[in-house]
């Protein structure tokens, strides 16, 4: 039995499930609307504030698909509930981030500018702070969206292990590299 997909989810208040046609599940509350088409094959029930997902056999297909769907809901009952947020840094001499409504302006140390333009459904703020380390704040309801325009400002200029110059998550911990000792 798979462990995580047996789990059940508590639905918190203010967030309604609906159970579409061909399983496609729905969830709205607060920060928002998520929809996620869930196999045909397993059973989805909601009962006095808790989801369940349920396999039919115990073929890997079925037992793999089982915990993948219950942490896909998972994470939409947290990010219409409470949202998910990302910090990003720019370490380097020169780095600076501005952002006009949902264009995001980047100076990388490039000959130019990149400009970005975030999907809707992500907040940006930006913060500059004299002696600090320029702030990309992003927030949203979907986790893997969030994810993936975290990881492409990132892919801009990634962390480089000798001065760690780069865009970073907040608190992450580079591994540093010695350079080129000279000799005598």
């Amino acid at each position: 039995m798979s462990r995580i997909g047996k789990l059940p989810i508590t639905l918190p208040a203010g967030v309604a499930v609906t159970i579409g046609k061909d399983n496609v599940i729905t969830l709205k509350g607060p920060k928002g609307e998520l929809n996620q088409q869930v196999s045909s094959d397993m059973k989805i029930e909601v009962n006095d504030g808790v989801l369940t997902i349920e396999r039919p056999n115990d073929e890997k297909e079925s037992r793999s698909l089982h915990g993948l769907y219950r942490s896909l809901l998972n994470n939409m009952v947290i990010g219409v509930s409470e949202g998910f947020r990302k910090q990003l840094e720019l370490v380097g001499v020169g780095y600076r981030v501005t952002n006009s409504g949902q264009v995001l302006e980047l100076s990388l140390g490039y000959s130019h500018s990149i400009l970005m333009e975030l999907p809707k459904e992500v907040k940006v703020e930006t913060k500059m702070e004299r002696n600090k380390n320029p702030l990309i704040l992003l927030e949203s309801c979907d986790k893997q969206l969030l994810g993936q325009v975290c990881a492409k400002i990132r892919s801009f200029r990634k962390p480089e292990p000798y001065k760690g110059k780069g865009v970073r998550f907040v608190g992450e911990q580079i591994r540093r590299k010695s350079g080129k000792t000279a000799s005598k």
